[in-house]
């Protein structure tokens, strides 16, 4: 247990199951107290049953990231429930994937709505307390934020905006004392896009190292401050 991290509280948004619950698992081990949501809140609360029966240690929120006002009120109860608030991981995200020709509107609109503006909602719903904390907000976007792919409009699109707007707040709030970094992965042993991880997966990232690389992240010496971090499987040729 790293004592620089011990009774900080984190708000983890889809931090019910893959990268989020994998970065929750990392940061309870350090100390730390989680706050995790989910669109279903049973799927919260079985993931923070998993997690820590304690609920001093971790709590289980409803909340639709594309909804300003359900952050807001999730914020607010996070803050409630364990008096501060002093790191931000916006995970929360979806994918839809198919040729322009074929891309609904609908699944345009969730892939935007869900991973770019539920994100600015995770962080215009929490920039107050984090500036009281001189807290962290720690953005996770994807290798497809620099690498476009067929059958990818949607999804790059809104992953390239995620890494234009976390680079440019990271220089909007550093002047409080607020950090902020973008994490972008390649492939990740995760459920993400109904995928059911196997054995065969055992190549990947798994979402505990993620969850450490926050970690890391969170105890580097605070004039430091890496600002966007690229994470690839290493296994030559994969991810």
């Amino acid at each position: 247990m790293n004592n620089n991290l011990s009774n900080k509280v984190a708000y983890i948004t889809g931090g019910s199951k893959g990268i989020g619950f994998g970065i929750a698992k990392i940061l309870l081990e350090n100390g730390m107290r989680v706050a995790i949501t989910s669109r279903n809140l049973e799927a919260a609360r079985q993931a923070s049953e998993l997690l820590s029966s304690d609920e001093s240690k971790v709590l289980a929120l409803q909340s639709d990231v594309s909804s300003l006002a359900s952050e807001q009120k999730a914020v607010e109860a996070a803050i409630a429930h364990f008096g501060q608030l002093d790191v931000l991981v916006a995970n929360a995200g979806v994918g839809h994937f198919a040729p322009i020709q074929d891309l609904s509107e609908a699944d345009w609109k969730s892939t935007i709505e869900t991973n770019l503006t539920g994100v600015f909602n995770s962080v215009k719903s929490s920039i107050g307390a984090l500036k009281q904390s001189k807290g962290y907000i720690i953005t996770i976007a994807s290798l497809a934020g620099t690498n476009f792919f067929e059958n990818g409009a949607a999804y790059n699109a809104s992953k390239f905006g995620l890494v234009g707007f976390s680079q440019a707040i990271m220089l909007d709030l550093r002047k409080y004392g607020i950090k902020v970094s973008t994490i972008m992965p390649g492939s990740v042993a995760t459920e993400f896009n109904d995928h059911k991880p196997s054995e065969a997966d055992a190549w990947k990232i798994q979402p505990e190292d993620i969850g450490q690389l926050v970690a890391d992240l969170l105890q580097m010496n605070p004039r430091t401050l890496p600002s966007k971090i690229e994470v690839r499987p290493s296994v030559t040729g994969k991810g």
